[in-house]
């Protein structure tokens, strides 16, 4: 007990200088609420909870959602901005610090503050700052939710969020993470002129996004569709979250948001309309360093000795209760960019977008344009260096683009591999233009669709992209994933697409005969066992159809043998493992169910707060529900005969502009639109209607609006009732 109470004051001895309880630096409750108080804005809330919010301005409506988002998820919203920031650990423990440490070697905080006044537009940071100002009035009207230390929101913060997330979309997390191993990854590449200029395949896909779109040379009354799908986690920092923004200097968008992002990040305006899925190309290089022997902060570069930049980035780690404590991490630059240090050498990194922080200014200008050319002129900003993007309008026009902001990088290497960090040859500093990006507009065929798959079929031949047109070392991927297979029968083999049918498909939950589930499905119904359990399953799994509907037999024990996207051991041909794997299954059925052949919402379901409902739908089908996996022979995510659906369609908005151009959608969200709230009724009232894969009307102007109105109210102001008089409306 002596030693423990020494221990303990030692730690408490030490802490006092580097954990601080909330002080004089922070503003006054008053003053935020006083800075709130000055825009004009109101909030319309429908009847299931979704923020319409009118503002005056483009700042006021910002700053409106900031405040309606904080009332629906304030916790999530926290842990947004205390991440950007590089101070998470310091609220939620040792397990955050490396995401503290990526914000510190990104250097996404020197960047913000060098280029926040230079690089954004009046306009673009008055948003930022009004929609931090909005997080601040709440903050300062509920302190409880507030960590300690934390206020002022400012607008650097949300800007800093976009510099610090986009570079994960596209994987640069993982080649700082392989660093960290034990020994040296890759070997490193050198030069060779003759190297084949091919494409190479990107294996490890995203769990999924869909998005797909009909022109009217395709639609059956000439309307025009768009399906807005991105597939996130179902809870956290990326998690989708539905709001309408209207301002009257022409700001007029409704679809998904982020926590901590002040626009709408996919979905429609009154003109046009647009999605993201996730891409893979070849953004991000790895770069082996030559250090000098007698100085180990310098590194070769044509032939001279460079000096590293050294850092110490403090990161402070909470401990328990007030306390914490503050270590320092090396943080070091090398004129390719972030660099780092290991027993195996020394590597630097180079990304796509390196350096621009301009991504909430394209995303604010594709929210407000108005037709086709202003939303192509937002897209050659490249401030947002990855994603697919579709696209359609009221004009009929529809478009797909395999947006990428690819580096200009010398032929000869292969740029799979480390890459040598002692030449110039090797240090691109420019990238090809937007408009050199692959892309499909206005096909004859009437389609265009992407479910993380290759660009290069798109639509129907010949209006697709062709591979050898483009240089080896994009890295452009060259898979299909089921969801593509599908998007692309279904589409193709419907010359005269109604409405109806185009929800339909994208609500479809079959694999396509030619998916790589489908092979495996193949070879697991061909094998042969000598164990009883064993042979009553795959007796089950040659009942298969390939279909995921809820009442579906045959899809569980087969699913959780065979998940597509897994490294299961079907797909790499060691049968006796697959079917190990299944008698483990079939014995697990049977404890809890009584029986193999269990139908399929039994075991796939949605669990959400007191709701626990069967779903239909699974993995990289079009309506995707992601809860297990596979991994190295071993079921992970089956408790209690059940696995809790955690991402895939969560969010999904479809929109239609009929022929005379009037846009009108549906949405649903897989929960609801308070999403850290409990205790709301729009915690869990889109549950009945997502699981039954139906939508809900999305309500775009005022009048409609104020036909379905819960509450309408001033931030700060909440009370119930309507008023009389409708807000000025450029509508």
């Amino acid at each position: 007990m002596r030693k423990l109470l020494i221990a303990v004051t030692i730690i408490l001895v030490l802490a006092a200088g580097v954990y601080a309880f909330a002080g004089s630096s922070e503003p006054s409750r008053a003053e935020l609420i006083a800075k709130g108080k000055t825009y004009s804005v109101h909030i319309l809330r429908d009847t299931w909870g979704v923020p319409h919010v009118f503002g005056k301005t483009d700042a006021d409506t910002a700053y409106g959602l900031g405040y309606a988002h904080c009332e629906d998820d304030m916790p999530t919203i926290m842990e947004a901005l205390l991440t950007s920031r590089g101070k998470l650990a310091s609220i939620k423990g040792k397990d955050s610090a490396p995401i503290d440490y990526m914000v510190a070697l990104m250097r996404v905080w020197p960047t913000v503050n060098a280029k926040y006044e230079s690089d954004l537009s009046p306009e673009t940071r008055a948003v930022c700052e009004a929609y931090a100002d909005g997080v601040n009035h709440y903050a300062a009207l509920h302190p409880s939710e507030v960590p300690r230390g934390v206020l002022p929101i400012t607008g650097k913060d949300v800007v800093a969020g976009f510099v610090f997330k986009a570079p994960f979309f596209f994987g640069v997390e993982k080649a700082v993470k392989e660093l960290f191993g034990d020994t040296r990854r890759h070997e490193v590449s050198e030069k060779n002129p003759a190297q084949a200029a091919r494409l190479y395949l990107t294996d490890d896909l995203p769990v999924g996004s869909n998005t797909f779109a009909v022109s009217p040379k395709r639609s059956a009354d000439g309307s025009t569709f768009i399906n807005i799908n991105s597939h996130q986690p179902w809870e956290g920092p990326v998690a989708w979250y539905e709001a309408h923004l209207h301002s009257e200097e022409g700001w007029n968008a409704v679809g998904g948001v982020f926590p901590g992002t002040p626009v709408v990040l996919h979905g429609h305006n009154e003109n046009l309309g647009w999605a993201h899925t996730v891409n893979k190309p070849d953004l991000v290089d790895i770069f082996v360093l030559e250090m000098n022997p007698a100085n180990p902060n310098q590194y070769k570069f044509d032939g001279q000795w460079r000096d590293l930049e050294v850092a110490k980035a403090p990161i402070t780690v909470k401990l328990w209760g007030p306390i914490s404590w503050t270590f320092k991490r090396e943080i070091l630059w090398s004129v390719y960019g972030p660099t780092v240090r290991q027993k195996h050498g020394v590597y630097a990194i180079r990304y796509a977008g390196m350096g621009d922080i301009r991504a909430v200014e394209q995303w604010y200008r594709m929210d407000k344009a108005r037709n086709i050319a202003e939303w192509k002129d937002a897209m050659r900003m490249q401030a947002i260096p990855s994603f697919n993007c579709a696209y359609a309008d009221r004009e009929g026009n529809i478009l797909y683009v395999y947006n990428a902001r690819f580096p200009k990088r010398a032929e000869g290497y292969d740029w799979r591999k480390y890459l040598p960090g002692t030449t110039s040859d090797t240090l691109w500093t420019e990238y090809l233009p937007w408009d050199a990006d692959p892309r499909v507009e206005n096909p004859a065929s009437g389609f265009v669709q992407n479910c993380n798959s290759t660009p290069f079929r798109t639509t129907l031949d010949p209006e697709n992209p062709k591979p050898e047109d483009y240089s080896a070392t994009l890295g452009i991927e060259t898979h299909m994933s089921n969801r593509a297979l599908r998007a692309f029968e279904l589409l193709s083999a419907d010359p005269s697409i109604t409405e109806e049918e185009f929800y339909a498909y994208k609500y479809d939950m079959a694999y396509s005969k030619d998916s790589e589930i489908a092979k495996m499905w193949e070879k697991l119904k061909a094998a042969k066992s000598d164990d009883a359990l064993t042979n009553e399953a795959l007796d089950v799994v040659r009942k298969w159809d390939l279909n995921t509907n809820p009442e579906n037999t045959a899809a569980a024990i087969t699913l959780l043998t065979i998940s597509p996207g897994s490294d299961n051991e079907t797909q790499s041909g060691d049968i006796d493992e697959a079917l190990a794997l299944l008698k483990g299954n079939a014995q697990a059925l049977k404890d809890h169910f009584g029986k193999i052949d269990v139908p399929w919402s039994e075991v796939n379901r949605l669990h959400r707060g007191k709701v626990n409902v069967g779903l239909g739908g699974g993995p990289d089908v079009l309506h995707a529900v992601y809860g297990f996996r596979v991994s190295d022979g071993k079921l992970e995510g089956l408790e209690n005969g059940q696995v809790h659906g955690r991402a895939g369609d969560c969010y999904v908005l479809i929109a239609a502009w009929d022929k005379e151009g009037k846009v009108h959608s549906r949405s649903i969200h897989q929960y609801g639109s308070a999403t850290s709230r409990p205790e709301s009724p729009h915690y869990a009232d889109q549950v009945p209607l997502f699981i039954a894969r139906q939508t809900k009307p999305v309500w775009f102007d005022e009048a409609a609006i104020r036909a379905n109105l819960e509450r309408e109210y001033r931030p700060g102001e909440e009370i119930g009732g309507t008023r009389e008089t409708p807000l000025k409306s450029s509508m």
